[in-house]
């Protein structure tokens, strides 16, 4: 009998504080969390015992926020903060974002490589390009066009890879009696040369358990769905209802087939951001305090709500704490051009207040569940049995107490519906996402 397919999860890393800017002020949160390393080796330890297949971190090499009230929205330097988590920890996956535009494709791949024979096996790559001015301005150029920008990543993934893959499996000998070291005969050059990029090798590093690190892809379009097809097996995506996740993950899976690949071989994980209560007005009032901490910032999100729903609100032409009222209802529209704007638009026929409406997260970049941990269960069973994807990339509100409160509170229920996995399927990363060897 064939087991059924459970569903897999990636804790997103942010900052230390979590998915919202203002978490850093709750109290029993470390204000100071974002460089205290110990942060986040404490939380991928509880994401381990939950049994989490990975932790994720996104970057961006810029400072992209206004740090007078918001705290930064990656850690100070990814890989170092994987390095911490791997001496740490002993199944969980590490991933992290290099940017395949600002990045020589032999540091990226001395990196990585180092990292996953560390680890014995749980490093991926999550290969992206980069779009910012401000990242550009980091490095003394200019964004360059989209074309330019995905030739680069094809260039730089193959040359990284062909790095990884510079030893042939048994050129490590460690013959101490006859003093062999290594087979230089089976540790050879890749001299690869690009438009962009090239390199001479070898690397000097032998393979791990899992081979090489898993490539992981990120970012739309046609260009994306190419660069994901042919090298990905994770792909972190951020649909926001279930019919877009779904055609997403089949053109994915298309993209993969095209390539010569078997399907399944390319997972997908929907961003998903939580609030857990023991009851939904719990959940909501713990949103509604994270507002609360910035004020200045409801006018713009009340007009962006109005815009979302085809009505002029402003907080000084509605109160925010009352249902809006039933003549401009009548007059609410979901914005065809904003998948967000059905939730929105379903929530205020609700009869909740336009602050509550806010509260659940319409207009963050992911779904928003803001409940009890049934309710994200639900949402989470909904969305995988649906097809909508194979696993999610979850962002707690809260960092300090939103890892656990998912971990002890959730992942039981979804343990309890055969819906994800009591123990780790083997020792690397490629073994606990179900894809295969690769060097």
């Amino acid at each position: 009998m064939e087991k059924r397919k459970e569903l897999q999860l990636a804790l997103q890393m942010v900052s230390g504080y979590g998915a919202e800017f203002s978490a850093w002020r709750m109290p029993g949160t470390d204000p100071a969390a974002y460089t205290n390393t110990d942060s986040y080796v404490e939380r991928a330890k509880i994401a381990e015992k939950g049994k989490f297949q990975m932790i994720f971190i996104a970057d961006t090499p810029a400072l992209t926020v206004d740090l007078g009230s918001q705290t930064p929205m990656f850690p100070m330097d990814p890989m170092l903060a994987l390095m911490a988590v791997a001496r740490e920890t002993k199944h969980i996956g590490l991933v992290a974002t290099l940017s395949t535009t600002f990045n020589y494709p032999y540091n990226i791949a001395r990196q990585f490589k180092a990292l996953d024979v560390i680890s014995n096996g749980r490093v991926g790559w999550n290969a992206v390009t980069t779009s910012e001015p401000l990242a550009a301005a980091n490095f003394g150029t200019q964004v360059a066009n989209r074309k330019e920008r995905y030739d680069k990543a094809h260039e730089s993934i193959q040359i990284v890879q062909a790095l990884w893959g510079s030893w042939e499996q048994d050129a490590w000998t460690l013959d101490a009696e006859g003093g062999k070291f290594a087979d230089m005969d089976k540790i050879q050059p890749i001299n690869l040369q690009g438009q962009y990029y090239a390199s001479r090798g070898p690397l000097p590093i032998p393979p791990s358990e899992q081979g090489q690190p898993v490539i992981f892809q990120a970012g739309g379009g046609q260009e994306g769905l190419e660069l994901a097809g042919r090298y990905a097996s994770g792909v972190y995506a951020n649909p926001y209802d279930i019919e877009s996740a779904r055609e997403h993950r089949q053109a994915l899976q298309q993209s993969a087939a095209h390539f010569g690949r078997n399907p399944d071989d390319i997972k997908m994980y929907a961003g998903f951001m939580f609030s857990i209560g023991s009851t939904e007005e719990e959940a909501l009032e713990r949103r509604r305090q994270l507002m609360s901490f910035n004020p200045e910032e409801i006018p713009s999100r009340v007009r962006y709500l109005g815009s979302m729903v085809g009505l002029p609100l402003s907080v000084h032409s509605v109160d925010i704490d009352q249902p809006l009222a039933t003549d401009m209802l009548k007059k609410a529209y979901a914005n065809p051009m904003d998948p967000r704007s059905h939730r929105a638009l379903e929530l205020l026929k609700k009869r909740l207040s336009i602050r509550d409406v806010l509260a659940h997260g319409v207009i963050n970049y992911h779904p928003v569940v803001a409940g009890t941990p049934i309710q994200v269960a639900d949402f989470l069973e909904e969305w995988f049995l649906a097809g909508a994807c194979d696993g999610f990339s979850v962002v707690p509100d809260i960092a300090y107490d939103g890892v656990a409160d998912f971990v002890e509170l959730v992942v039981p229920i979804l343990q309890d519906r055969g819906l994800f996995h009591r123990e780790y399927e083997g020792k690397t990363l490629r073994e606990n996402m179900g894809v295969p060897y690769q060097y």
